[in-house]
């Protein structure tokens, strides 16, 4: 299968599961491709920073590894440089810029100055707001082309990038996906019987 194939997938998908299983081998296949010391492509460091914010916040650290110590960060930005189209490169780093953005728009600062308060608040305003974009598309007609708006576009590639680049990890593997990352009320990294008792 070729990379551009399988990023389609994985941008197209609802659930990680649902992806083939050579798709998840070509994932696991990047994380060996990782040099020994960070050595970033394509991110700079400002958006390096951005970037493994909010994987931490998607897969937090708890008692097991979270998206940081797995070097999710490393791997999006691996992806960007050598599997992404140059328009979908383009469409995700105007993403990062929108964070910063709207940060400034609500806070006056960039996100990862932001405290972890004003962090989940900007996350789950966009987690809510992607939410709300794919039930359109989801009821959307089929004779006209619905298309999410660019900040939840980036934001719904950036938690998928997340999970695959999580889950294809070796410590990452080890982990049962019987989580829901982000469920409703954005509780981290949560196991469904506790996100389901939270959400009564």
């Amino acid at each position: 299968m070729q990379r551009r194939k399988a990023i389609r997938l994985l941008l197209g998908t609802a659930a990680l599961p649902l992806l083939p299983r050579e798709v998840f081998a070509l994932f696991r296949q990047a994380h060996g491709d990782l040099p020994a010391s960070p050595a970033l492509k394509t991110l700079n460091a400002h958006q390096d920073a951005t970037v493994t914010t909010i994987a931490e916040w998607i897969i937090p650290q708890t008692e097991t590894p979270g998206a940081k110590a797995v070097r999710v960060n490393e791997f999006i930005d691996l992806i960007l440089s050598e599997w992404f189209e140059d328009e979908d490169r383009t469409k995700f780093l105007a993403g990062l810029t929108s964070v910063d953005t709207q940060s400034h728009d609500l806070y006056g600062k960039d996100f990862v100055d932001c405290s972890t308060v004003q962090q989940k608040q900007l996350l789950t305003a966009m987690d809510e707001a992607l939410t709300e974009a794919r039930q359109s598309e989801k009821h959307a007609s089929r004779r006209r082309r619905h298309v999410m708006p660019a900040d939840t576009s980036f934001f719904y590639a950036m938690k998928q990038l997340t999970l695959v680049g999580y889950f294809t990890s070796e410590d990452g593997a080890k982990q049962a996906l019987h989580y829901e990352v982000i469920p409703s009320q954005h509780i981290q990294c949560a196991p469904l019987q506790e996100a389901e008792e939270v959400s009564k």
